[in-house]
């Protein structure tokens, strides 16, 4: 890109761009290089809105978990419809089938990430911890609603579903119908 040539809104170029390469060619594919080759701009350019590298994925995976919290929504208000197990099958294949399940992949490999997002308030590990409570808050209603029994406990169910969600997806298998037609029946 030629210097002087203004980028409308840099930030979303480069993020955008880093997800395409989360998603074609991996974890260990994405540097700087690759994410401002992608956007198609100068290398310097993400080096003048951030501080490095990880200061860059930081705020790619701060953004996103914004992602996570619309879904919530959208799968909160499934509650009461359709089936339990199939709202919860589309859940986890939207996140963990998608760029937040590569992120998570992403967060996990990268020591300085977990710190700079735990220096951001994010506790555990981000994307995980939100599907987390995803999750929970989507059982927990289905249970106060009465489609689960009133001692399920939501929290294991979640726990279970989440770990088990992001080992399905590294595998790149499609299996979360049974993943969560087994976490289900240990509710009844």
């Amino acid at each position: 890109m030629p210097t002087g040539v203004a980028i409308r809104d840099v930030r979303e170029q480069l993020f955008t761009a880093a997800e395409r390469v989360l998603l074609r060619d991996g974890v260990n594919a994405l540097t700087s290089r690759a994410v401002t080759t992608e956007a198609g701009v100068a290398k310097g350019v993400l080096h003048r809105h951030f501080a490095d590298f990880d200061a860059f994925l930081a705020e790619l995976v701060l953004d996103r978990i914004g992602w996570l919290a619309t879904r919530r929504d959208g799968l909160l208000a499934r509650v009461g419809e359709g089936t339990v197990e199939g709202n919860l099958a589309d859940a986890l294949r939207d996140v963990f089938g998608s760029v937040a399940g590569v992120m998570l992949s992403l967060i996990i490999a990268r020591d300085e990430l977990r710190a700079r997002l735990r220096a951001a308030g994010q506790p555990g590990i981000p994307m995980a911890a939100d599907a987390m409570k995803m999750i929970t808050a989507y059982l927990a209603a289905e249970r106060g609603a009465g489609r689960l029994a009133p001692d399920a406990d939501v929290d294991s169910m979640a726990l279970m579903l989440v770990g088990s969600s992001h080992l399905i997806a590294a595998a790149e298998e499609d299996d979360f119908e049974r993943v969560v037609a087994a976490a289900l029946r240990s509710s009844r």
